[in-house]
């Protein structure tokens, strides 16, 4: 695809606002108002915003726990995004649910998820589901390289394949299980070799260049969506920023880190649109400066948010009655 002014800025404002928006998280992580987990997507933004925006609105789309972005651009409001982060009952998922698990079933986006490969299998269900309905609807399901080495990875593909799914397997291989290198915990890394042992079509791209994404999204979702069954489309891609809050980020090298942050996506997308004619100051600043006010004003919605009533809590969770039987 040749790239145009419209569609520079669009990945440009796509890819930002994630970085913008996660920065935020982590100042205000830092300063005690979000707690318990955050994983930051911080250096892989090129995967969501070259991916969910050419996922239609009646597929659905299921997480990690690193989904933040994916949840941003599939239309889930930041305020109601940032009021989870903050555990309030106006957040997307009534503040129950976190950073790891934001929801919103209208937009069929059906959460992160706290379980590595945990939604792999649900892919699988909600695939089964339009083709018995006859929707057209195709499933996009990302996950870490990490969820490959897991028995629900294979269990999927194995099913999705056999019965022709209608199912984007997204694999988001930044290089790391949490701590753990891709080759210090698969005998074999190539990850698309392993998908076409299920006699699956596997595709795999750089996954730090929003345009080769894109491109890469459009057909594969093409080729889902015509009925020839499931495919993986493995993102190659880089984390700048440790697993998590609490991840001191022993297994790597600081050289190694400032080596992929020279590929920077954002970045990388600025220099090449500016030196072609594509991108001015004036639109990065523009662009960054509706973030900070959508920024500004989410974290407002947040912080002037409620807390869920005590009497409340037990509502939806499920337990044997006093003296009865389960």
């Amino acid at each position: 695809m040749k790239p145009d002014r419209e569609t520079v800025r669009g990945h440009l404002h796509a890819m930002l606002r994630i970085r913008r928006f996660e920065e935020k998280c982590a100042e205000l992580y830092g300063a005690g108002l979000i707690r318990g987990f955050l994983h930051l997507y911080i250096g892989e933004e090129a995967v969501a915003a070259g991916v969910v925006p050419r996922i239609a609105p009646g597929d659905a789309i299921l997480a990690t726990y690193r989904e933040h972005g994916h949840a941003l651009l599939r239309g889930i409001p930041a305020r109601q995004i940032m009021a989870e982060m903050y555990g309030k009952q106006e957040g997307c998922s009534h503040g129950r649910g976190g950073s790891m698990h934001l929801f919103d079933v209208s937009r069929r986006f059906y959460g992160g998820n706290a379980i590595v490969a945990g939604a792999l299998p649900m892919a699988v269900g909600f695939g089964l589901g339009d083709r018995m309905r006859g929707t057209g609807a195709v499933t996009a399901c990302f996950f870490g390289e990490g969820a490959v080495a897991e028995g629900e990875f294979h269990e999927a593909a194995n099913l999705a394949s056999l019965w022709k799914l209608p199912v984007l397997f997204c694999c988001e291989n930044n290089l790391y299980a949490m701590g753990t290198a891709l080759d210090r915990s698969e005998a074999d890394t190539d990850l698309c070799e392993k998908a076409r042992s299920y006699r699956m079509e596997a595709r795999s791209v750089d996954g730090m260049d929003v345009f080769a994404v894109a491109e890469a999204a459009r057909a594969a979702l093409e080729y889902v969506r015509s009925g020839a069954g499931p495919l993986f489309l493995e993102l190659k891609t880089y984390r700048f920023r440790a697993h998590s809050m609490f991840d001191p980020e022993l297994y790597r090298s600081r050289e190694e880190v400032e080596a992929w942050r020279e590929r920077c996506p954002i970045e990388s997308l600025k220099r090449t649109a500016s030196a072609a004619g594509l991108l001015t100051d004036e639109d990065v600043a523009s662009i960054e400066r509706a973030i900070a006010t959508e920024i500004d004003d989410a974290v407002a919605f947040a912080e002037a948010g409620t807390w869920e009533p005590v009497d409340t809590l037990a509502r939806d969770v499920y337990a044997r009655a006093s003296g009865g039987s389960s």
